[in-house]
């Protein structure tokens, strides 16, 4: 297992172009933000796909490595959204999410994204991490 502080210096020494901001970690689950600025919107005021995706990918790295340590080669294999609402343009995104299996090979887990202060979801995201062999000493 890997701490808050260990996951959050990870992530910004090897993702330093990241905006995700982790704010929890553990209990198989993590929490995550990301600041929501004109370079996150697409026209019409909403922000864009891609980065309500990646926010979510963030989060479930994020508690994988929460459960099972440092492990950089854990990888994304599979990532579904379903897009349930419009996002607020002028607030942060924030990630919840909850571990649903963490085996030796494979983990699968769901992320709920917010717009921040509000308590319907914007998008629903199940997804799959292949995680590298490891050597135990």
């Amino acid at each position: 297992m890997a701490t808050k502080e260990e996951v959050a210096a990870f992530i910004a020494a090897e993702f330093p172009q990241t905006k995700c901001v982790v704010q929890e970690v553990g209990n198989a689950g993590a929490t995550v933000t990301h600041e929501v600025g004109p370079d996150e919107l697409r026209p019409g005021g909403t922000v864009s796909g891609p980065v309500l995706m990646a926010v979510a990918d963030v989060a479930l790295y994020v508690a994988i490595l929460g459960e099972i340590g440092i492990v950089p080669l854990t990888v994304t294999t599979s990532l579904t959204i379903n897009f349930l609402r419009k996002p607020a343009a002028g607030q942060r995104i924030v990630a919840v999410c909850k571990l649903m299996k963490v085996g030796r090979s494979l983990a699968v887990g769901e992320v709920s994204l917010f717009s921040q202060g509000s308590v319907e979801p914007v998008a629903h995201v199940v997804g799959t991490y292949a995680i590298p062999p490891r050597r135990h000493p």
